[in-house]
């Protein structure tokens, strides 16, 4: 029988994916600004940014849409403002 993760589960595993990638992403920028790889390196670690690229673009996705559910009420959609320690 096939096991089901849980939407919390699921949730955290796309969370350690997405900052996974984020540093992996932030690797390849440090070695593309650093100037020092030959052109094909830089090639390929551009077109793997790429990917990576998307990967989060697709997990913030999948978060906003989550919080957008998690904040429907009565089948209507309540936005609420974020606050932070600044104001």
């Amino acid at each position: 029988m096939a096991r089901t993760k849980t939407n919390a589960t699921a949730a955290e595993e796309n969370g350690v994916q997405f900052e996974t990638a984020l540093a992996e992403l932030e690797q390849l920028v440090e070695r593309l600004e650093s100037g020092e790889q030959s052109l094909e390196d830089a090639l390929q670690d551009f077109e793997r940014g790429i990917a990576l690229t998307r990967q989060c673009q697709q997990a913030l996705k999948s978060a906003e849409l989550r919080v957008q559910q998690l904040l429907a009420r009565n089948g209507e959609e309540t936005l609420e403002p974020f606050e932070t320690d600044d104001t």
